[in-house]
Protein backbone atom coordinates (compact mmCIF):
# COMPACT_ATOMS: atom_id res chain seq x y z
CA UNK A 1 0.00 0.00 0.00
CA UNK A 2 1.22 3.72 -0.78
CA UNK A 3 0.26 6.58 1.03
CA UNK A 4 0.20 9.61 -1.34
CA UNK A 5 -1.25 11.84 1.39
CA UNK A 6 -2.86 12.24 4.86
CA UNK A 7 -4.83 15.12 6.10
CA UNK A 8 -5.77 14.64 9.53
CA UNK A 9 -6.69 18.01 12.00
CA UNK A 10 -6.00 17.65 15.51
CA UNK A 11 -10.34 16.27 16.48
CA UNK A 12 -9.36 13.45 14.33
CA UNK A 13 -11.32 14.24 11.76
CA UNK A 14 -9.91 14.39 8.63
CA UNK A 15 -8.79 11.85 5.24
CA UNK A 16 -5.66 10.12 3.60
CA UNK A 17 -5.12 9.24 0.57
CA UNK A 18 -3.92 6.05 -0.46
CA UNK A 19 -2.83 3.15 -3.29
CA UNK A 20 -3.95 -0.80 -3.46
CA UNK A 21 -0.48 -1.65 -5.05
CA UNK A 22 -1.13 -5.98 -4.38
CA UNK A 23 -4.03 -7.79 -3.39
CA UNK A 24 -3.97 -7.85 0.32
CA UNK A 25 -4.25 -4.33 0.45
CA UNK A 26 -7.67 -4.74 -0.07
CA UNK A 27 -8.12 -6.86 2.81
CA UNK A 28 -6.42 -3.32 4.68
CA UNK A 29 -8.62 -1.18 3.09
CA UNK A 30 -11.70 -3.36 4.13
CA UNK A 31 -10.81 -3.18 7.62
CA UNK A 32 -10.05 0.74 7.37
CA UNK A 33 -13.90 1.24 5.75
CA UNK A 34 -16.79 2.09 7.69
CA UNK A 35 -20.53 2.67 7.19
CA UNK A 36 -20.72 6.50 6.99
CA UNK A 37 -17.20 6.97 5.84
CA UNK A 38 -16.83 8.65 2.33
CA UNK A 39 -14.80 7.11 -0.08
CA UNK A 40 -14.03 8.68 -3.26
CA UNK A 41 -12.68 6.71 -6.39
CA UNK A 42 -12.31 6.05 -9.60
CA UNK A 43 -15.49 3.56 -10.89
CA UNK A 44 -17.36 2.73 -14.22
CA UNK A 45 -20.87 4.10 -14.99
CA UNK A 46 -23.19 3.07 -17.62
CA UNK A 47 -25.11 6.08 -18.94
CA UNK A 48 -27.49 6.48 -21.19
CA UNK A 49 -27.62 8.58 -24.16
CA UNK A 50 -30.02 10.41 -26.23
CA UNK A 51 -29.16 11.26 -29.92
CA UNK A 52 -30.21 14.54 -32.17
CA UNK A 53 -32.62 11.79 -33.39
CA UNK A 54 -34.26 10.81 -30.48
CA UNK A 55 -33.18 7.72 -30.17
CA UNK A 56 -31.77 6.46 -27.00
CA UNK A 57 -28.42 4.44 -26.12
CA UNK A 58 -26.31 3.61 -22.84
CA UNK A 59 -22.52 3.22 -22.88
CA UNK A 60 -19.96 2.83 -20.10
CA UNK A 61 -17.91 6.18 -18.28
CA UNK A 62 -15.02 6.15 -16.20
CA UNK A 63 -15.83 9.08 -13.56
CA UNK A 64 -15.08 10.00 -10.04
CA UNK A 65 -17.51 9.35 -7.37
CA UNK A 66 -17.56 10.61 -3.87
CA UNK A 67 -19.89 8.23 -2.25
CA UNK A 68 -21.40 7.98 1.62
CA UNK A 69 -20.59 4.34 2.43
CA UNK A 70 -23.46 2.41 3.29
CA UNK A 71 -22.35 -1.11 2.86
CA UNK A 72 -18.66 -2.91 2.43
CA UNK A 73 -18.74 -6.13 0.67
CA UNK A 74 -15.13 -7.99 0.99
CA UNK A 75 -14.23 -11.92 -1.33
CA UNK A 76 -11.14 -13.36 0.73
CA UNK A 77 -10.47 -15.49 -2.33
CA UNK A 78 -10.60 -13.03 -5.27
CA UNK A 79 -9.34 -10.25 -2.72
CA UNK A 80 -11.71 -8.02 -3.90
CA UNK A 81 -13.48 -5.23 -2.45
CA UNK A 82 -16.46 -3.12 -3.22
CA UNK A 83 -18.45 -1.13 -1.36
CA UNK A 84 -21.97 0.64 -2.38
CA UNK A 85 -22.98 3.72 -1.09
CA UNK A 86 -24.80 7.16 -2.35
CA UNK A 87 -23.47 9.93 -4.54
CA UNK A 88 -22.48 13.32 -2.10
CA UNK A 89 -21.09 14.98 -4.66
CA UNK A 90 -21.89 17.09 -7.69
CA UNK A 91 -21.45 14.73 -10.83
CA UNK A 92 -21.92 15.07 -14.59
CA UNK A 93 -23.69 11.56 -14.91
CA UNK A 94 -24.55 11.15 -11.34
CA UNK A 95 -27.29 12.71 -9.70
CA UNK A 96 -27.31 13.48 -5.97
CA UNK A 97 -28.15 10.67 -3.63
CA UNK A 98 -28.06 7.84 -6.44
CA UNK A 99 -26.80 4.39 -5.25
CA UNK A 100 -23.59 3.35 -7.07
CA UNK A 101 -21.12 0.17 -6.49
CA UNK A 102 -17.28 1.49 -6.62
CA UNK A 103 -14.87 -1.77 -6.83
CA UNK A 104 -11.61 -0.16 -5.82
CA UNK A 105 -8.77 -1.27 -8.26
CA UNK A 106 -5.25 -2.01 -7.64
CA UNK A 107 -2.82 1.19 -8.72
CA UNK A 108 -5.92 3.17 -8.57
CA UNK A 109 -5.78 6.16 -5.90
CA UNK A 110 -9.13 6.16 -3.55
CA UNK A 111 -9.76 8.52 -1.14
CA UNK A 112 -11.19 8.09 2.43
CA UNK A 113 -12.28 10.27 4.64
CA UNK A 114 -14.21 9.92 8.46
CA UNK A 115 -15.50 12.10 10.63
CA UNK A 116 -13.02 10.01 13.46
CA UNK A 117 -9.79 8.27 13.00
CA UNK A 118 -8.76 6.04 15.88
CA UNK A 119 -5.51 4.82 16.71
CA UNK A 120 -6.25 1.17 15.45
CA UNK A 121 -7.16 2.17 12.16
CA UNK A 122 -4.12 4.91 11.85
CA UNK A 123 -1.65 2.05 13.23
CA UNK A 124 -2.96 -0.17 9.97
CA UNK A 125 -2.43 1.91 7.72
CA UNK A 126 1.21 2.40 9.46
CA UNK A 127 1.11 -1.28 8.45
CA UNK A 128 -0.14 -2.03 5.74
CA UNK A 129 2.32 0.79 3.77
CA UNK A 130 5.18 -0.75 5.47
CA UNK A 131 6.84 -3.39 2.91
CA UNK A 132 8.62 -5.43 5.77
CA UNK A 133 5.23 -6.84 6.32
CA UNK A 134 4.86 -7.81 2.90
CA UNK A 135 3.86 -12.01 2.63
CA UNK A 136 6.82 -14.24 3.04
CA UNK A 137 6.20 -17.90 4.27
CA UNK A 138 4.44 -20.14 2.47
CA UNK A 139 3.11 -23.96 3.49
CA UNK A 140 2.36 -27.11 1.76
CA UNK A 141 0.46 -29.31 4.20
CA UNK A 142 -0.31 -32.32 3.60
CA UNK A 143 -1.38 -36.24 2.87
CA UNK A 144 -1.43 -38.90 0.81
CA UNK A 145 -3.65 -37.64 -1.56
CA UNK A 146 -4.94 -34.62 -0.10
CA UNK A 147 -2.24 -31.36 -0.06
CA UNK A 148 -2.99 -27.26 0.52
CA UNK A 149 -0.67 -24.84 -0.97
CA UNK A 150 -1.11 -21.84 1.13
CA UNK A 151 0.21 -17.81 1.63
CA UNK A 152 1.25 -16.81 4.80
CA UNK A 153 0.98 -13.63 5.06
CA UNK A 154 1.10 -10.65 7.58
CA UNK A 155 -2.22 -9.98 7.28
CA UNK A 156 -4.16 -13.97 6.05
CA UNK A 157 -3.93 -17.08 5.39
CA UNK A 158 -4.45 -17.45 1.29
CA UNK A 159 -5.58 -21.16 0.14
CA UNK A 160 -4.06 -20.69 -3.14
CA UNK A 161 -4.59 -24.41 -4.48
CA UNK A 162 -6.06 -27.41 -3.30
CA UNK A 163 -4.27 -30.68 -5.10
CA UNK A 164 -6.54 -34.47 -4.14
CA UNK A 165 -6.01 -37.74 -6.02
CA UNK A 166 -7.19 -40.77 -5.05
CA UNK A 167 -4.41 -42.95 -3.82
CA UNK A 168 -5.38 -46.56 -3.77
CA UNK A 169 -3.94 -49.01 -1.20
CA UNK A 170 -1.27 -50.99 -1.45
CA UNK A 171 -2.53 -54.82 -2.72
CA UNK A 172 0.01 -57.86 -1.56
CA UNK A 173 2.32 -58.56 -4.04
CA UNK A 174 1.02 -55.39 -6.38
CA UNK A 175 2.11 -51.83 -5.32
CA UNK A 176 2.22 -49.95 -8.70
CA UNK A 177 -0.90 -48.79 -9.04
CA UNK A 178 -0.58 -47.31 -5.75
CA UNK A 179 3.06 -45.94 -6.52
CA UNK A 180 1.48 -44.37 -10.01
CA UNK A 181 -1.32 -42.56 -8.13
CA UNK A 182 1.00 -41.25 -5.67
CA UNK A 183 3.49 -40.15 -8.54
CA UNK A 184 1.33 -38.26 -10.04
CA UNK A 185 -0.27 -36.46 -6.95
CA UNK A 186 3.25 -35.61 -6.26
CA UNK A 187 3.83 -34.08 -9.63
CA UNK A 188 0.54 -31.86 -9.33
CA UNK A 189 2.24 -30.51 -6.21
CA UNK A 190 5.10 -29.67 -7.43
CA UNK A 191 2.95 -27.92 -10.45
CA UNK A 192 1.23 -25.90 -8.01
CA UNK A 193 3.98 -24.79 -6.22
CA UNK A 194 5.77 -23.74 -9.02
CA UNK A 195 2.49 -21.87 -10.37
CA UNK A 196 1.54 -19.98 -6.58
CA UNK A 197 4.55 -19.53 -4.51
CA UNK A 198 6.39 -16.37 -5.71
CA UNK A 199 10.45 -17.27 -4.36
CA UNK A 200 11.39 -13.66 -4.95
CA UNK A 201 9.06 -12.62 -1.67
CA UNK A 202 8.93 -15.78 0.00
CA UNK A 203 11.73 -16.50 2.95
CA UNK A 204 10.29 -19.62 3.87
CA UNK A 205 8.43 -22.68 2.24
CA UNK A 206 6.64 -25.06 5.00
CA UNK A 207 6.05 -28.64 3.78
CA UNK A 208 4.27 -30.07 6.88
CA UNK A 209 2.48 -33.85 7.00
CA UNK A 210 2.06 -36.81 9.46
CA UNK A 211 4.17 -39.54 8.95
CA UNK A 212 7.34 -39.76 5.69
CA UNK A 213 4.78 -37.76 3.37
CA UNK A 214 6.98 -34.54 3.62
CA UNK A 215 10.24 -36.37 3.10
CA UNK A 216 9.09 -38.86 -0.06
CA UNK A 217 7.60 -35.49 -1.14
CA UNK A 218 10.98 -33.56 -1.21
CA UNK A 219 12.94 -36.43 -2.06
CA UNK A 220 11.14 -36.39 -5.68
CA UNK A 221 10.80 -32.83 -5.79
CA UNK A 222 14.65 -32.17 -5.86
CA UNK A 223 14.91 -36.09 -7.91
CA UNK A 224 12.78 -34.16 -10.87
CA UNK A 225 14.38 -31.25 -10.30
CA UNK A 226 17.54 -32.47 -10.78
CA UNK A 227 16.51 -34.54 -13.76
CA UNK A 228 14.86 -31.79 -15.85
CA UNK A 229 17.32 -28.94 -14.97
CA UNK A 230 14.27 -26.84 -12.81
CA UNK A 231 16.67 -24.29 -11.48
CA UNK A 232 14.10 -22.47 -9.23
CA UNK A 233 13.38 -25.28 -7.14
CA UNK A 234 17.31 -26.23 -7.27
CA UNK A 235 18.32 -22.46 -5.75
CA UNK A 236 15.64 -22.43 -3.53
CA UNK A 237 16.23 -25.96 -1.81
CA UNK A 238 17.64 -24.34 1.34
CA UNK A 239 13.71 -22.20 1.89
CA UNK A 240 11.86 -25.63 1.97
CA UNK A 241 11.74 -26.71 5.76
CA UNK A 242 9.91 -29.73 6.84
CA UNK A 243 7.48 -30.11 9.55
CA UNK A 244 4.95 -32.50 11.17
CA UNK A 245 1.26 -31.73 11.18
CA UNK A 246 -1.38 -34.00 11.81
CA UNK A 247 -2.93 -34.01 8.10
CA UNK A 248 -3.10 -32.58 5.05
CA UNK A 249 -6.07 -29.79 6.17
CA UNK A 250 -5.38 -26.11 6.20
CA UNK A 251 -6.00 -26.01 10.02
CA UNK A 252 -3.46 -28.34 10.70
CA UNK A 253 -0.55 -25.40 9.64
CA UNK A 254 -1.40 -24.00 13.26
CA UNK A 255 0.65 -27.20 14.23
CA UNK A 256 3.29 -26.28 11.74
CA UNK A 257 3.78 -22.65 12.95
CA UNK A 258 4.01 -23.90 16.46
CA UNK A 259 7.14 -25.89 15.75
CA UNK A 260 10.14 -24.34 17.37
CA UNK A 261 12.19 -24.77 14.64
CA UNK A 262 9.66 -23.16 12.30
CA UNK A 263 9.18 -20.66 15.32
CA UNK A 264 12.58 -19.12 15.05
CA UNK A 265 13.18 -19.16 11.40
CA UNK A 266 10.09 -17.35 11.31
CA UNK A 267 10.55 -14.86 14.19
CA UNK A 268 10.19 -11.60 12.27
CA UNK A 269 7.04 -12.46 11.24
CA UNK A 270 3.65 -11.24 12.92
CA UNK A 271 2.32 -14.76 12.04
CA UNK A 272 4.35 -16.41 14.11
CA UNK A 273 4.00 -13.84 16.85
CA UNK A 274 -0.13 -14.47 17.00
CA UNK A 275 0.44 -18.03 17.13
CA UNK A 276 2.83 -17.94 19.83
CA UNK A 277 0.49 -15.56 21.62
CA UNK A 278 -2.36 -17.85 21.59
CA UNK A 279 -0.39 -20.89 22.45
CA UNK A 280 1.57 -18.99 25.00
CA UNK A 281 -2.95 -17.92 26.47
CA UNK A 282 -3.57 -21.79 26.80
CA UNK A 283 -0.52 -22.62 27.98
CA UNK A 284 -1.23 -19.84 30.96
CA UNK A 285 -5.15 -20.89 30.82
CA UNK A 286 -4.35 -24.64 31.79
CA UNK A 287 -1.29 -23.89 33.64
CA UNK A 288 -1.77 -21.05 35.56
CA UNK A 289 -6.27 -20.29 35.17
CA UNK A 290 -5.63 -17.18 37.37
CA UNK A 291 -3.56 -15.48 34.74
CA UNK A 292 -5.31 -15.86 31.46
CA UNK A 293 -9.20 -14.11 30.60
CA UNK A 294 -11.12 -13.86 27.55
CA UNK A 295 -14.79 -12.22 27.27
CA UNK A 296 -15.23 -8.43 27.16
CA UNK A 297 -16.44 -7.95 30.57
CA UNK A 298 -13.37 -9.91 32.23
CA UNK A 299 -10.46 -8.37 29.74
CA UNK A 300 -11.84 -5.21 30.76
CA UNK A 301 -11.89 -5.19 34.65
CA UNK A 302 -8.44 -7.28 34.51
CA UNK A 303 -7.13 -4.01 32.33
CA UNK A 304 -8.87 -2.14 35.10
CA UNK A 305 -6.64 -3.70 38.00
CA UNK A 306 -3.51 -2.61 35.25
CA UNK A 307 -2.90 -6.54 35.13
CA UNK A 308 -2.53 -7.31 31.47
CA UNK A 309 0.77 -8.34 29.89
CA UNK A 310 -0.54 -9.13 26.46
CA UNK A 311 -3.71 -7.69 24.88
CA UNK A 312 -5.32 -10.87 22.58
CA UNK A 313 -7.90 -8.94 19.83
CA UNK A 314 -9.28 -10.07 16.57
CA UNK A 315 -9.39 -7.28 14.26
CA UNK A 316 -13.43 -8.61 13.32
CA UNK A 317 -14.29 -6.69 16.06
CA UNK A 318 -13.50 -2.98 14.89
CA UNK A 319 -15.64 -4.11 12.36
CA UNK A 320 -18.18 -3.74 14.55
CA UNK A 321 -21.27 -1.43 12.99
CA UNK A 322 -22.26 -0.02 16.40
CA UNK A 323 -19.87 2.88 16.67
CA UNK A 324 -19.95 2.63 20.73
CA UNK A 325 -19.22 -0.81 20.88
CA UNK A 326 -15.84 -0.34 18.26
CA UNK A 327 -14.95 2.75 20.62
CA UNK A 328 -14.89 0.71 23.27
CA UNK A 329 -12.33 -1.81 21.72
CA UNK A 330 -10.60 0.90 20.57
CA UNK A 331 -10.16 1.97 24.03
CA UNK A 332 -9.25 -1.20 25.59
CA UNK A 333 -6.43 -0.93 22.94
CA UNK A 334 -5.13 2.54 23.86
CA UNK A 335 -5.58 2.01 27.42
CA UNK A 336 -3.17 -1.58 27.70
CA UNK A 337 -0.63 0.46 25.87
CA UNK A 338 -0.75 3.26 27.90
CA UNK A 339 -0.14 0.96 30.98
CA UNK A 340 2.95 -0.53 28.75
CA UNK A 341 0.87 -4.08 27.82
CA UNK A 342 1.65 -5.92 24.58
CA UNK A 343 -1.39 -5.43 22.10
CA UNK A 344 -1.76 -8.26 19.51
CA UNK A 345 -4.26 -7.74 16.96
CA UNK A 346 -4.91 -10.88 15.26
CA UNK A 347 -6.45 -11.29 11.42
CA UNK A 348 -9.87 -13.30 11.22
CA UNK A 349 -8.49 -14.73 8.08
CA UNK A 350 -5.55 -16.39 10.25
CA UNK A 351 -5.98 -19.58 11.72
CA UNK A 352 -4.79 -18.33 15.36
CA UNK A 353 -7.68 -15.67 14.41
CA UNK A 354 -10.12 -17.80 13.77
CA UNK A 355 -9.37 -20.05 16.91
CA UNK A 356 -9.41 -16.50 18.74
CA UNK A 357 -12.94 -15.69 17.91
CA UNK A 358 -14.46 -19.12 19.09
CA UNK A 359 -12.62 -17.45 22.28
CA UNK A 360 -14.81 -14.26 21.62
CA UNK A 361 -12.27 -12.38 19.84
CA UNK A 362 -10.50 -10.59 23.13
CA UNK A 363 -8.11 -12.27 25.51
CA UNK A 364 -5.48 -11.76 27.72
CA UNK A 365 -2.50 -12.99 29.62
CA UNK A 366 -2.22 -11.20 33.41
CA UNK A 367 0.99 -9.83 34.78
CA UNK A 368 -0.09 -11.38 38.04
CA UNK A 369 -3.01 -13.44 39.28
CA UNK A 370 -6.41 -11.38 39.83
CA UNK A 371 -8.23 -13.84 41.79
CA UNK A 372 -11.50 -11.90 42.13
CA UNK A 373 -11.74 -12.34 38.26
CA UNK A 374 -11.59 -15.68 38.94
CA UNK A 375 -14.29 -15.97 41.31
CA UNK A 376 -16.96 -14.00 39.70
CA UNK A 377 -16.47 -16.18 36.64
CA UNK A 378 -17.65 -19.08 39.19
CA UNK A 379 -20.07 -16.98 40.46
CA UNK A 380 -21.82 -16.61 36.89
CA UNK A 381 -20.80 -20.42 35.82
CA UNK A 382 -23.24 -21.18 39.17
CA UNK A 383 -25.66 -19.22 38.01
CA UNK A 384 -26.30 -20.63 34.88
CA UNK A 385 -26.55 -23.83 36.35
Amino acid sequence: MKLVRKDIEKDNAGQVTLVPEEPEDMWHTYNLVQVGDSLRASTIRKVQTESSTGSVGSNRVRTTLTLCVEAIDFDSQACQLRVKGTNIQENEYVKMGAYHTIELEPNRQFTLAKKQWDSVVLERIEQACDPAWSADVAAVVMQEGLAHICLVTPSMTLTRAKVEVNIPRKRKGNCSQHDRALERFYEQVVQAIQRHINFDVVKCVLVASPGFVREQFCDYMFQQAVKTDNKVLLENRSKFLQVHASSGHKYSLKEALCDPTVASRLSDTKAAGEVKALDDFYKMLQHEPDRAFYGLKQVEKANEAMAIDTLLISDELFRHQDVATRSRYVRLVDSVKENAGTVRIFSSLHVSGEQLSQLTGVAAILRFPVPELSDQEDDSSSDED
